[in-house]
């Protein structure tokens, strides 16, 4: 409603007829016109800014749209200047409310205000949510649940699904459980993609129990799991440290030809990394590969420090090789991640003879190798003789010029 008109609400007061006490006293009953102005729209657009309560015959309070904003603070000023010059009046007009509600009244009284004045349609309800969203102010959650039963708004099952999935990042599991019964309650169908936003809640929640109760909903569907559903459960088991029940999940989405995000295949492999776990590591390395995924210098650091927490040096040393031979260029971490095995297994001499390797192909230690190293020598007490060996290394390289053999 682009402009607003104050209509006018015309009523009879009828006076209480007197009693005749004669004939001659008998007076006629007048009743007088009364103008009470109803202001359902006193301000135009540019002006409706505020609400004040007013109290209607059935004791229930009413929000009507008058001037405000004019004590609003610097901050709120500034909020109000940087709204979209694109957007429609009545949105920013609810926009302005929105963002100089100080918590005195109820917000469901102002949306509705705005709802009976301005008359908005699905769009505008998008338009404010986007602008909440984006300036991440706090009553975007509010609103937004708030408009789900509105009849302008329009709600649809994705409507309850984007509403899930924003609780389930603030972990607001309860809000979220709540959204969904009412999603079922109000007759929608709950499909895979809205079961799907509440299991990947439960997966970052650590909620297993939940998310395999939600999982094994989503089957019942008519359709079958689909990539996100997968990855959803697959992430809750790794949380969990079920990696072997993830393992199967993902052979499971093989024999199915669909394929995971990288991501999960990721997540997997630093799972059995930081537990040592090199047979796992390595199976889950062999699955990044076969899935079409590129291995980089960080994909293969996890398998080496499976490895190297594992205490097979060699291996380590193996997976260091493989990746240079590979054409992928080490980073320091890897370096160090190979040292560190060798350190575990006390190998200085083996230690000394990959670093004299690395040298001879032009690459250097960086600080977290360099740092390792150091330390290593510290508490063996040999900083000064491990410079000696280095010279005979160095000498016998360059007079031998031979591969390194290790």
């Amino acid at each position: 409603m682009d402009n607003s008109t104050c209509t006018l609400l015309y009523f009879t007061c009828p006076f209480p007829a007197i009693t005749p006490r004669t004939s001659s006293s008998l007076r006629p009953i007048t009743r007088f016109p009364t103008k009470v102005p109803s202001c359902r729209a006193s301000l135009a657009l540019s002006d409706a800014e505020g609400a004040e309560k007013v109290t209607l015959s059935e004791g229930r309070p009413k929000f009507k749209w008058v001037e405000a904003g004019r004590r609003a603070t610097e901050a709120q000023k500034e909020a109000i200047a940087k709204l979209p010059w694109k957007m429609t009046k009545r949105c920013k007009a609810l926009m302005r409310q929105i963002i100089c509600f100080s918590g005195e009244g109820e917000l469901a009284d102002l949306l509705g205000a705005w709802v009976r004045i301005m008359k908005p349609k699905r769009a505008d309800w998008l338009a404010v949510l986007k602008e909440l969203k984006l300036s991440n102010h706090p009553l975007y959650l509010e609103v937004a649940e708030l408009a789900l039963p509105e009849k302008s708004f329009e709600a649809n099952v994705r409507d309850y699904t984007k509403l899930i999935h924003s609780y389930g990042k603030q972990n607001q599991l309860t809000d979220a459980e709540k959204t969904l019964f009412t999603l079922k309650e109000r007759g929608f169908t709950c499909d895979q993609v809205a079961l799907t936003a509440l299991l990947d809640m439960y997966s970052k929640a650590g909620d297993f129990s939940k998310a395999k109760e939600t999982f094994e909903e989503i089957k019942l569907l008519d359709e079958p799991p689909d990539k996100r559903s997968y990855g959803a459960m697959i992430m809750a088991c790794i949380r969990a440290g079920k990696l072997e029940e993830g393992e199967a999940l993902l052979q499971e989405m093989s024999d199915q030809e669909i394929t995971a995000g990288s991501e999960v295949y990721k997540a997997l492999l630093r799972a059995y990394s930081v537990m040592g776990h090199a047979k796992g590591a390595q199976r889950a390395f062999d699955a990044i590969q076969l899935a079409g995924i590129v291995p980089d210098s960080r994909i293969c650091g996890l398998l080496i420090n499976a490895y190297s927490i594992a205490g097979l040096s060699e291996r380590a040393h193996s997976a260091f090789e493989n990746m240079r031979r590979v054409g992928i260029k080490p980073n320091d971490k890897c370096v160090a991640l190979v040292v560190g095995a060798y350190e575990k297994e006390g190998k200085l001499s083996s230690a000394l003879k990959f670093l004299m390797c690395l040298e001879r192909d032009g690459i250097s230690l960086g600080r977290e190798a360099s740092e390792r190293l150091a330390a290593w020598f510290r508490r063996l007490g040999v900083v000064q003789e491990v410079e000696l060996v280095l010279r005979e290394f160095a000498s016998v390289e360059a007079g031998a010029n031979e591969h390194c053999i290790l």
